[in-house]
């Protein structure tokens, strides 16, 4: 080690698999920003499912090993580059990408990727707006571009994407469905936007939804779990309906034909293939919403670094209060 580095606890993961690969080291070296990077003193970091998938090796991203996972930080600036104007030392922020990884004391990220966090929020809250917020503002207003009146399904709202989703639903003026598997989840769901939820572990669920929206159908589902929904999602789309999957465990057998009667759509969504420019819209519309004060992270389990791997486990068992996951540091 080069004299003058400073070392920091952060998790690296040497090999791809299990929530095992995941280990906490403290003599990690400490990143140095360049031009336009800001270093960010960490108080909180978001635990998001797509970190499992890229932590096991099945996901198409697949990081050069060593790496430290996550995304999602919230913190200070801890020093900026020669070239970066926006911040200074001191600064409260949250971002949505990293380039050294969020599971660490200090993370290293490009100036355009971090946003002010308002003294409205706190870091548990800021460290739940990244991936969750940015994913829903794709999903509803990029993806299915909906209009203020439309009728949205959030399959599986009581999670970080969920509420999220259904926060900017009902600012947007649609009209909100949520289904939640749980009795705290299913009223966290209706505190957050929500006009009707649903027990989705009821099996007669889907009944009720359809008794509830009429013969028209929903316009819009955003869907959580479609290895377990899609099917489902197909028989309660309105003509023209739009499916937007933004999360699935697996493969589902559907009728295509499903599809033609009505006219309906089913997309795939992806976060990271965002353009900066819309980055840029999202971060905009979403800085307002804190600023109005309809956008507020719920969080949910909060786990130490050190405790990585059980919150790992979690998130894909699914046996976790609402809101959002986090680490604390």
């Amino acid at each position: 080690m080069a004299t003058g580095q400073k070392l920091m606890r952060a998790i690296r993961v040497f090999e791809f698999g299990g929530p095992e690969v995941l280990k906490l080291q403290s003599d990690v070296v400490v990143p140095v920003p360049k031009e336009h990077q800001v270093l960010i003193k960490v108080h909180a970091c978001g635990v998001n499912p797509v970190e499992t998938y890229i932590r096991s090796g099945t996901h198409l991203i697949k990081p050069t090993l060593p790496y430290t996972p996550g995304t999602d930080v919230a913190g200070v600036i801890e020093a900026t580059g020669d070239e970066v104007s926006a911040f200074k030392k001191g600064d409260r922020v949250f971002s949505t990408r990293t380039i050294s990884g969020a599971y660490a004391e200090y993370a290293l990220a490009a100036d355009h990727t971090v946003y002010p966090l308002p003294g409205n929020l706190d870091f548990k809250q800021g460290a739940a707006i990244g991936i969750p917020y940015f994913t829903a503002f794709r999903a509803l207003l990029h993806s299915a571009r909906v209009k203020a009146g439309q009728s949205v399904l959030v399959h599986g709202a009581s999670g970080g994407v969920g509420l999220a989703t259904c926060q900017i639903a009902r600012a947007y003026g649609l009209k909100v469905l949520g289904t939640a598997g749980t009795e705290e989840g299913q009223k966290i769901v209706l505190q957050n936007g929500a006009h009707e939820v649903f027990n989705h572990r009821e099996v007669n669920y889907i009944d009720k939804i359809k008794k509830s929206v009429g013969e028209k159908g929903i316009d819009v589902i955003i869907e959580m779990l479609a290895n377990v929904n899609l099917s489902n999602d197909l028989n309660l789309l309105s003509f023209g309906g739009k499916v937007i999957v933004v999360g699935s465990r697996g493969p589902i057998e559907i009728n295509p034909r499903a599809t033609m009667t009505k006219e309906c759509s089913i997309s795939g969504i992806t976060l990271f293939a965002s353009t900066k420019e819309e980055f840029q819209q999202s971060a905009a519309a979403l800085q307002a919403g804190m600023e109005i004060g309809w956008l507020k992270p719920v969080v949910g389990s909060q786990y130490p670094l050190e405790k990585v791997a059980q919150a790992h486990e979690d998130i894909i068992r699914g046996s976790r209060p609402p809101g959002k996951m986090v680490l604390l540091l």
